[in-house]
């Protein structure tokens, strides 16, 4: 098995402060919480970054912010922007102004599929676009897959050669309307990748850790953090990004599963360092 490659979202575009007081909200709070979670093990932050009302956004200003303060600590954890936004509301561009950053990693939600009691929309012509603009400025995509038809869309722009390998794909399961958080679903999305493929996994709320877990056995890699999951145990928040980060790594060390390093990550995914 490859070394384990251990993702945390930190805050993302719903979690609130009256929900949990422990999201990061601001570029500072984003940064902090992702230096914390590299020292736990976390070898990429997947951030979303907040206007002052603490609503989602995709300003490019706040994403360098939360990067430079990273940097300017000395971390090396690989910084992965989002660029889901605020669909529907937001407009494609906006969206993807992230994109022009460099990041080393960029969200790339191959689909469009019903969220709770809306839709997130991600069109052909949104992501051919996304596609052409991640190449263009050597941004590798993670191609997020909330069902199955979503590994089908992102295998026909492989095949037009707008997607390149070697692919990161993380799978989001348990989103009310999308794929089930479950063992059987999770294996068959793994049987549909197409070769050169590396994946990871995510799930919502309680499906968190069990899902992180099966990554672990089967040989894939896991996301955890507060953007998909507030609490540590049962009705028990998670004080921060950093003690959901540290339970996967203890996992992890229990099954022989080494933690991958950022640079290491670089390697098997064919990053250049910024």
């Amino acid at each position: 098995m490859d070394k384990l490659i251990l993702s945390v979202a930190t805050t993302g575009s719903r979690t609130s402060r009256e929900q949990t007081p422990h999201v990061p909200i601001t570029p500072e709070e984003i940064a902090d919480q992702a230096i914390a979670c590299y020292a736990e093990g976390a070898a990429i932050v997947h951030i979303h970054v907040r206007d002052d009302n603490g609503v989602v956004t995709c300003d490019p200003a706040r994403y360098a912010r939360v990067a430079e303060i990273v940097r300017e600590r000395g971390c090396p954890i690989i910084v992965n922007m989002s660029t889901g936004g605020n669909a529907g509301l937001m407009s494609d561009e906006d969206r993807m102004a992230p994109v022009r950053l460099s990041p080393e990693i960029a969200s790339f939600d191959a689909g469009s599929i019903n969220f709770g009691d809306g839709v997130f929309v991600n069109s052909p012509s949104f992501l051919n676009t996304l596609a052409e603009r991640m190449d263009e400025f050597g941004v590798k995509p993670e191609i997020e897959c909330f069902d199955t038809g979503m590994i089908e869309n992102a295998k026909r722009l492989i095949d037009r050669g707008l997607l390149k390998p070697p692919f990161w794909f993380q799978f989001v399961l348990g989103v009310r309307g999308g794929a089930p958080a479950s063992a059987s679903q999770l294996v068959h999305m793994v049987n549909q990748l197409p070769p050169e493929s590396h994946w990871s996994v995510c799930a919502i709320g309680r499906a968190q850790l069990p899902m992180n877990m099966l990554a672990i056995a089967m040989g894939g890699h896991a996301r955890t953090g507060l953007e998909d999951n507030i609490y540590y145990s049962y009705r028990v928040l998670a004080e921060g990004n950093a003690p959901l980060v540290a339970r996967v790594a203890r996992i992890a060390h229990e099954a022989d599963r080494e933690l991958a390093t950022p640079d290491e990550v670089r390697e098997l995914l064919g990053i250049e360092r910024r």
